[in-house]
């Protein structure tokens, strides 16, 4: 690692990427170009270290690949993948575009809303689920999709929704 700390202020107090992130990302520097050509992958790791990318998050990894924290910003604010805010352990993302609004995602993001007690983009009080409304998942031939976390779940119905809900709120 050369040396380097890698550190970020979260929620007022300092964390660190542990080890394995810092190798991770140590390694991707090795395979790309320049640095700034390893922005997404080390954005996943930061994401995956802390569940979402806080500013200070940004403003680590622009210091680590050496770029300004504005071109980062431009990235996380294009890049609908990347929370911006914390998320619960599920993030319910239903895709509204057109295929699967026209295959009933109002009604699955209805019965999320009504099923866990929080409007879109809230996350519910035990931490366990946030519910967002996204543009297009890639599964317009399967409509209607949605994802959990990095999984997809299509074609997606009310019945199945219910099951699915179950199943996370049991911890499985």
């Amino acid at each position: 690692m050369s040396g380097r700390r890698y550190s970020v202020k979260e929620a007022g107090r300092a964390a660190e990427f542990p080890p394995e992130a810092r190798a991770r990302i140590e390694k991707m520097l090795t395979r790309y170009p320049t640095r700034q050509a390893a922005l997404l992958p080390v954005l996943w790791v930061a994401q995956e270290t802390w569940g979402w990318i806080s500013k200070e998050a940004a403003e680590e990894v622009a210091r680590i690949l050496e770029v300004p924290p504005a071109h980062v910003d431009g990235v996380l604010t294009f890049y609908t993948m990347f929370n911006l805010r914390p998320v619960g352990k599920n993030l319910l993302q239903i895709c509204s575009s057109i295929s699967c609004h026209l295959a009933g995602a109002g009604r699955l993001l209805e019965r999320c809303k009504k099923r866990l007690g929080v409007n879109l983009e809230e996350t519910t009080p035990d931490g366990k689920f946030t519910v967002v409304e996204v543009e297009c998942i890639a599964g317009c031939d399967r409509a209607p999709s949605m994802m959990v976390n990095d999984t997809y779940y299509e074609p997606m119905d009310e019945k199945k929704l219910d099951a699915l809900l179950d199943k996370l709120s049991a911890g499985a």
